[in-house]
């Protein structure tokens, strides 16, 4: 079965840095985009930042300078360097997959992992 495990999340001063990480496992033969997305509160979940498998990248405007998304191919992981943390980046983070695994029969599905919050306050 096809899993995404986060880790990373915590309480966070603002102006600091966390590193968020996500490793999908189970029967995959291919991931072709990978993100993070992010729900406040109230609020509806955002696409944050992809990548795909040419290592294009893709960040909402509010975080182009601040956030780096990478991956590694090698581990099924996809990463969030996270920097100059502001309040209005506290929400749960989940990553997504695009990806062909054996739980669909090696169609393409869109997988989500349980998601990790991440607080910035003083």
């Amino acid at each position: 079965q096809v899993q995404l495990v986060e880790s990373g999340g915590g309480l966070v001063q603002p102006g600091g840095s966390l590193r968020l990480s996500c490793a999908a496992s189970g029967s995959i033969s291919r991931i072709y985009v990978m993100g993070w997305y992010r729900q406040a509160p109230g609020k509806q979940r955002e696409l944050v930042a992809t990548i795909n498998s040419s290592g294009r990248t893709n960040y909402k405007d509010s975080v182009k300078d601040r956030f780096t998304i990478s991956r590694d191919d090698a581990k099924n992981a996809v990463y969030l360097q996270m920097n100059n943390l502001k309040p209005e980046d506290t929400a749960v983070y989940y990553c997504n997959a695009d990806l062909q695994g054996a739980d669909t029969g090696w169609t393409r599905y869109d997988y989500w992992g349980q998601g990790t919050q991440v607080t910035v306050s003083s």
